[in-house]
């Protein structure tokens, strides 16, 4: 561990020099690329150096152990050798973690994909249970929230509704909440008090920055429409709505928020870079590309993370067999001690793969 500290040490001094450097300031993907390295080596060496200065204090303590024969002396320096030794395990613990492989996206704001799927109605207005649960969230951690795009259904929920989240850990919290989200309760349709069972799918994209991904103008088929609302009546007397079509991979993004077509162009934009950023990293991974293709699925009842179920007031996530009779407080956005569990699992899950490898 303290030869590897040694390298972080070398490689932050190269980094520094690095973002000081004419030619990387100029070219901005390889600025953001050293930048978000020198991030890393500077949250590696936080634990680091303590961890080196705690095991250069244990070499000293043990030394003095050999020579001094008082038995006071000797006692003191027992218990700072058996101090020093469990911060050293700590800090061990603490560095491993920090050097399992990061997710490439730490770091970047998220596009949020909300879409009633079955159950009619019921599962529009459970989009926007989603919707309201996802932006409380937000607003606890601190994130910036842009509304995207939102398609409202005949009761007032959302048939689709979309949402960029601006945070530094936005995707790091977030990531997790990809994929067929169920809800058992009883419709406010349903005059005999039954209970229904419904779906809402949820994706999370990465939003890509422009050197991400270089998009050909001569790529793309622009159609404009009027936007329209719930019940398809017009909310538009101009042509402000925009769909693009990416030709080369069949993609296509709809906007219809803004009033203004040029606004509807470039978030609608925004969303096919993220898309084809996601495209891209699903192609270089083929473990990233079956936990995308399983985000969303069809959205059949049975391809579930998460239930939530109002009679029980339980939340429930298949994924790692959580259940929290907390339902109320999570809709209103507490979601911390469910994603905090994923989180948990997956470093489980890596340190085990990282302790069969070596």
């Amino acid at each position: 561990m303290l030869e590897k500290v040694a390298a972080f040490e070398e490689e932050l001094s190269e980094t520094e020099r690095q973002l000081s450097d004419p030619t990387v300031i100029g070219d901005q993907a390889q600025l953001q690329k050293v930048g978000r390295r020198f991030k890393e080596l500077s949250e590696v060496l936080a634990v680091g150096r303590p961890l080196r200065e705690a095991s250069e204090d244990l070499e000293a303590a043990q030394e003095l152990l050999e020579i001094v024969e008082e038995d006071d002396d000797r006692q003191q320096l027992n218990d700072e050798v058996s101090e020093l030794q469990t911060s050293i395990e700590r800090l061990e613990a603490e560095l491993q973690a920090l050097l399992l492989p990061r997710d490439p996206n730490d770091g970047r704001n998220v596009i949020l994909e909300i879409r009633g799927a079955e159950g009619g109605e019921e599962a529009n207005l459970f989009a926007r249970d989603l919707h309201e649960m996802y932006l409380a969230f937000a607003a606890n951690h601190g994130w910036k929230v842009e509304p995207m795009d939102a398609r409202e259904s005949d009761m007032g929920g959302f048939s689709e509704v979309t949402v960029l989240l601006t945070g530094a850990d936005a995707w790091t919290w977030m990531k997790y909440e990809g994929g067929v989200h169920r809800v058992q309760r009883v419709p406010v349709t349903e005059a005999q008090g039954r209970v229904h069972t419904s779906t809402t799918t949820v994706s999370v994209l990465p939003e890509a920055e422009e050197v991400d991904v270089d998009i050909d103008e001569n790529d793309l088929q622009v159609d404009v429409y009027r936007a329209s609302g719930p019940g398809g009546q017009s909310v538009n007397t101009t042509d402000s709505a925009v769909r693009i079509t990416h030709k080369p991979t069949g993609l296509v993004v709809s906007m219809q928020d803004e009033k203004s077509q040029l606004q509807n162009k470039v978030k609608a934009l925004r969303v096919l870079r993220s898309r084809l950023l996601q495209a891209q990293q699903d192609k270089q991974q083929a473990e990233a590309s079956a936990a995308r293709k399983g985000q969303v699925g069809s959205g059949g009842r049975s391809e579930k993370i998460r239930t939530y179920n109002f009679k029980e007031n339980r939340i429930t996530d298949h994924r790692i067999g959580l259940t929290l009779h907390k339902l109320d407080r999570v809709l209103a956005g507490a979601l911390d001690e469910v994603i905090n569990e994923l989180l948990a699992n997956e470093r489980t899950e890596q340190l085990a793969q990282a302790t069969s490898q070596s």
